[in-house]
């Protein structure tokens, strides 16, 4: 969370100054605690000069970093940041983000610091079809069934819970063969379909258990009913706006408001909902963008 405050004392107000400064990409030690402020104060962030961060910065992926000493707000490309009492923030990029992000805090003087970040582009793996894109869309009786499902997602994914998961270095949930990419999208004689939105693992056979990747509250579990695509699906809440969904399974093992940690069993693979074959499908969002869940793990 984003500490401000309002500041007292006579004389006029100086205007704000901004400068642009190149972000640190490279990680930071711990700074210390910082002190309770005094009525009338900013909550001051203590740190370094501009902003530090570490992770992937191409399209689909992440940064976890610090905000400026002396920060009581900040923006990523012109939206609110949150960051914890010690400055520490989470950042993604989506899929199809641009070739520049931008990170800005505003200090407790009044100053502004701005920090460009390049995006990286991704060569995504795209399969081009000689055949017309379906057309006509799903029935109205298909649509009565999904919209409430849709709404049960979107939902979920807005709770924004208080855990440390976005923090942590993300572990396998299983291993298997890796049967389906992050943003692969077939092109229908030119005409784009939707691209594929998670990481599809397959280890060969149906009710293999999988485990939570990182720390968090779930935030959906249907397992009792199954949802029409995804199947007995899972949404866990990693904190900070970035959580992570599980598709097809065949058993799910804990239930809505449950808190996992890191390496937890969670349930087993499946192929319920839409699925030719038992696979987990592992999704990752943050805020609005679509992450990709190879990004954040150690080789296999």
């Amino acid at each position: 969370m984003a500490l401000s405050g309002c500041a007292t004392g006579g004389g006029a107000a100086k205007p704000a100054s901004t400068a642009v400064v190149q972000p640190v990409a490279l990680p930071t030690a711990s700074p210390a605690p910082t002190p309770t402020p005094k009525p009338g104060q900013f909550a001051v962030i203590r740190g370094p000069t501009t902003f530090t961060y570490q992770g992937e910065t191409e399209q689909g992926g992440w940064i976890r970093g610090q905000v400026p000493g002396g920060a009581v707000s900040a923006t990523f490309d012109g939206e609110e940041l949150s960051f914890d009492s010690a400055g520490k923030f989470f950042a993604g990029f989506d899929r199809d983000a641009g070739p520049i992000a931008t990170l800005s805090a505003t200090l407790a003087d009044g100053r502004i610091v701005t920090s460009p970040i390049t995006v990286r582009p991704r060569a995504w793996q795209i399969e081009r079809v000689n055949v017309a894109r379906r057309t006509g869309g799903p029935s109205e009786a298909f649509m009565a069934i999904r919209r409430p499902e849709l709404a049960q997602i979107a939902e979920a994914r807005s709770q924004r819970n208080d855990t440390d998961g976005w923090k942590q270095a993300f572990i396998w949930p299983v291993k298997g063969r890796i049967s389906g990419r992050f943003g692969s999208q077939r092109i229908y004689r030119g005409e784009p379909g939707a691209y594929h939105s998670g990481l599809d693992i397959a280890t060969g056979e149906s009710g293999t258990p999988f485990v939570a990747p990182a720390d968090g509250v779930v935030v959906l579990a249907a397992g009792d009913k199954p949802f029409s695509l995804e199947g007995q699906l899972l949404i866990i809440d990693h904190g900070n706006g970035l959580n992570s969904a599980f598709l097809h399974a065949s058993r799910l093992a804990v239930k809505d408001g449950d808190v996992v940690k890191r390496g937890q069993y969670i349930g087993n693979i499946g192929s319920s909902g839409r699925a030719t074959g038992p696979h987990l499908h592992w999704s990752i969002k943050w805020r609005d963008a679509r992450l990709d869940p190879l990004l954040f793990l150690p080789p296999m």
